[in-house]
């Protein structure tokens, strides 16, 4: 399968970008935070991340089995990198999903607010990460993608801020297409990363006992 020429085109511009990246001296090593892209197929999974990644939105996107991405962004004034696998949302892929998960720190849960079956798959999804990653608290948020399309709407609102509140996690409606919240989703999300391990290196320094250290006994020869 080919992807289409205006992919092929901001990959082109992405890889100059990055070279020149590589070859700028950073003053410091910035943190690595994983994000997981999970959802069914053709919710939009793609088009949030290539918009985030390149600001530009891309509708005919024909998926692989996974494609990552790397971007360098300034997050609440320090340097962080995010580290995208954005996931295939078809069934057959299903075996494999375990892996990815394992990897990941956190996750955006999309589906589209014109499917309302897809927002039942958010379900399946949740369960599977929760099984995996075996943490209630795992850093993630739920995301109703495609909210320019409201003539098209099948999911209120409502209904998916009920289904995010009883998970715990935020809601929030976004669209590729308009740049709406895009930014937003990955920032939050990259926020809540970051806080859970702060809180958790804290949490180890705590634990961790000091070692004590026993004076030699000297050796007086008479």
């Amino acid at each position: 399968m080919h992807r289409p020429k205006i992919l092929k085109r901001i990959m082109k511009k992405f890889q100059k970008g990055a070279g020149e990246m590589s070859s700028a001296k950073a003053a410091g090593k910035a943190q690595v935070h994983k994000v997981i892209m999970v959802g069914s197929g053709g919710v939009g999974k793609s088009a949030l991340t290539l918009q985030f990644m390149y600001d530009e939105f891309v509708e005919d996107y024909e998926p692989t089995k996974a494609d990552s991405y790397r971007k360098k962004v300034v997050l609440d004034g320090a340097e962080e990198q995010i580290d995208i696998l954005d996931t295939a949302g078809q069934e057959d892929y299903v075996a494999i999903r375990d892996n990815y998960f394992r990897s990941g720190e956190g996750f955006l849960c999309v589906f589209s607010i014109t499917e309302s079956e897809s927002l039942q798959s958010t379900t399946e999804f949740r369960e599977q990460i929760l099984r995996v990653k075996n943490d209630e608290d795992i850093p993630f948020i739920l995301i109703g993608n495609k909210c320019d399309l409201t003539e098209k709407r099948q999911v209120s609102q409502e209904d998916a801020q009920m289904l995010a509140s009883s998970w715990g996690v935020p809601y929030v409606e976004t669209s590729a297409k308009t740049r709406e919240n895009v930014d937003r989703v990955y920032f939050d999300l990259l926020r809540e990363i970051r806080n859970r391990k702060s809180s958790n290196g804290k949490k180890d320094d705590k634990t961790s006992k000091p070692i004590k250290r026993t004076k030699k006994k000297k050796c007086v020869i008479l």
